[in-house]
């Protein structure tokens, strides 16, 4: 999700939630901490240099059990964000403590905003030897036979 659509969705509800990728909660007296742009300059396996931008969006939970985060403020937060780091409309990566710091994408679903799994993958895999499995999908009717492509 990038930050032009979670200002639109802030825009058409009335309370925040956070739910994580098994469907569990952040608990509604969460923080946010900081809002950033972060950059990752690196080279991958390889040798190509490559550069990755986003939005940073930091949650936290404390004993702070009385407090509420209105969406009117988060979007004040943004829009401060905007004009004093000069962001830009990145995609958001949700950072959360669960054991480690989490880093998470996010998207909406029905008034609410669930966090999405974020994998590692090799970006060169033509250069470096890796193969590359290509799955042979065939519609069968009726049964699967040996040697037919189909299991």
């Amino acid at each position: 999700m990038k930050i032009s659509d979670f200002k639109k969705e802030l825009t058409k509800i009335e309370k925040l939630d956070f739910y994580l990728p098994d469907g569990k909660a952040i608990p509604a007296h969460f923080h946010i901490t900081e809002i950033g742009v972060v950059t990752k300059s690196f080279i991958d396996c390889g040798g190509t240099v490559r550069e990755e931008k986003v939005a940073s969006l930091q949650l936290w939970e404390a004993n702070d059990f009385h407090h509420r985060l209105s969406t009117e403020k988060l979007l004040g937060i943004i829009t401060l964000a905007e004009s004093k780091l000069g962001m830009e409309d990145l995609e958001i990566e949700v950072e959360y403590q669960a054991g480690t710091i989490g880093k998470f994408g996010m998207e909406s679903k029905g008034g609410r905003f669930q966090l999405t799994n974020k994998k590692t993958a090799c970006l060169a895999l033509e250069d470096c030897g890796i193969p590359t499995v290509v799955k042979n999908l065939v519609q069968a009717k009726g049964s699967c036979t040996p040697g037919g492509g189909c299991c």
